[in-house]
């Protein structure tokens, strides 16, 4: 009888990163650390996405780790989209995510006929939740399906307990706050907050999630037990304790290569910004970053670049590339602010190395949307957060950091973001705001606040 050869007596997991800048950096974070311990990963994206994490997967194969990356072709005229648009970061429009979710369904045909081609054959599924039909798959072939959601527990947790409390019912105002049942401290949120104005296909969508979420085997969180123990204890409960805290998966990115490429190229040079950054006194930088959909109006990103001038604390400010973007760059050249912050700031536009940014001595505050994976860097790197949260979980995660973890300050948003309505709901962050908080005022910064040299969160992965 033939014995098995070591590649058909090893794990092999198939991991399904979500097309989108913050979906896929954390998955091929993921893939990493299951290939340092022993497993085989195929990881399956498209080709823009395949290309974006092409340098690090290279460094991770040359350094003997087995990991493999096929691709599958995505149907942007199929669905209407622009040519080339693969991930949701690259839409110009959020009027195309509907078309952006049928084209990511359409990948169904074309998994379903590479997956017998693998050797050896898959042992467990790692899905992102936004592809639903990696269960029907999963199902097809008899093995798990373990689910990646891209948030902490605490939100899984207030998701959990408001869906089953009816609370919501019984809250006509959008913008009155209630509190959040069976947690164990006192949550509080609005209406707007914690809902999503959705059209009826997206709802469906949505809903599609939701069940083939609920019908896997188990969870994999970027988060950890000693930050939120009370809430990973909790979500543990809803899934009969398949449920596997894994974070902050960006420490694995330990060398300056990894931490400069994890997940696209830099508009700078990294050794430029570097030897700004050493030019600058320990923890008194700060680094202004909302994240790689957000979509503010020109007006409201002035009184952001006023605030941080205001602050009189050196900074780097990243703008995301989009048509608001352009207007800005108009504005920073004409109206003087780059002289006038000359030496004291410094723009980047379009992606920044956040990782890399973040661990450096220098960074004494991070001005952050709040999204997950900004939060866990943020905290995981011991920087304290101004908190400006535009949509989505972002607000949960606020409240994780602010009252829970206590490791930010409020701008002080009350109302979300809308994708379409932002000329409508016009400024929300002035610039006093921003300049005015207590992480802003240089040598006042509260002593609590100020960046521990080394986070008891940072030695993980």
């Amino acid at each position: 009888m033939a014995t098995p050869t070591q590649e058909e007596q090893q794990l092999h997991f198939v991991v399904f990163p979500f097309m989108s800048q913050g979906h896929m950096a954390p998955m091929i974070d993921i893939a990493r650390l299951l290939a340092q311990r022993g497993v085989i990963v195929t990881i399956i994206t498209t080709p823009q996405n395949a290309a974006r994490f092409k340098a690090t997967l290279d460094r991770a194969m040359e350094s003997g780790l087995f990991i493999r990356l096929l691709e599958v072709q995505f149907p942007c005229a199929e669905f209407g989209l622009p040519e080339g648009c693969e991930s949701f970061d690259m839409l110009p429009s959020f009027s195309l995510a509907w078309n952006f979710y049928q084209a990511t369904d359409a990948l169904e045909t074309p998994v379903k006929k590479l997956l017998p081609e693998l050797t050896p054959s898959p042992n467990c599924i790692l899905s992102d939740v936004l592809f639903a039909f990696t269960l029907d798959i999963a199902n097809q072939f008899q093995i798990p399906r373990i689910v990646f959601h891209g948030v902490c527990c605490f939100r899984l947790v207030c998701l959990h307990n408001l869906r089953i409390s009816n609370v919501l019912d019984h809250v006509s105002s959008e913008t009155e706050y209630f509190v959040v049942p069976n947690m164990r401290h006192k949550v509080e949120f609005t209406k707007c907050q914690v809902t999503q104005v959705m059209a009826e296909n997206l709802k469906q969508f949505s809903e599609e999630r939701k069940k083939a979420d609920l019908e896997s085997y188990g969870v994999i969180i970027n988060s950890f037990e000693e930050m939120e123990p009370e809430y990973v204890k909790e979500y543990k409960k809803t899934r009969e304790d398949k449920v596997w805290c894994i974070g902050p998966v960006s420490l694995c990115n330990k060398d300056a290569m990894d931490k400069a490429q994890r997940g696209n190229k830099a508009s700078v040079d990294e050794q430029e910004f570097l030897r700004w950054l050493d030019s600058q006194k320990p923890g008194t930088v700060i680094y202004a970053c909302l994240g790689s959909i957000s979509n503010l109006t020109p007006s409201q990103l002035i009184q952001l670049g006023l605030g941080l001038e205001a602050s009189n604390r050196p900074f780097i400010w990243v703008i995301r590339a989009s048509d608001a973007s352009n207007d800005v760059d108009t504005w920073i050249s004409e109206d003087g602010f780059e002289e006038r912050t000359k030496g004291r700031g410094l723009v980047i536009r379009g992606w920044a190395p956040q990782v890399l940014i973040l661990s450096h001595q220098a960074i004494g505050g991070f001005l952050t949307h709040c999204g997950w994976n900004s939060t866990i860097e943020g905290i995981s790197a011991g920087v304290p957060l101004i908190t400006w949260p535009l949509f989505a979980d972002q607000f949960a995660n606020e409240k994780l950091a602010v009252q829970i973890v206590e490791i930010g300050v409020r701008v002080g948003v009350e109302e979300p973001m809308r994708w379409g309505e932002e000329e409508k709901i016009g400024v929300l962050v002035k610039k006093e705001d921003i300049s005015g908080k207590g992480l802003m005022r240089g040598s006042n910064l509260a002593p609590e606040m100020k960046r521990q040299p080394k986070s008891p969160y940072s030695k993980r992965a």
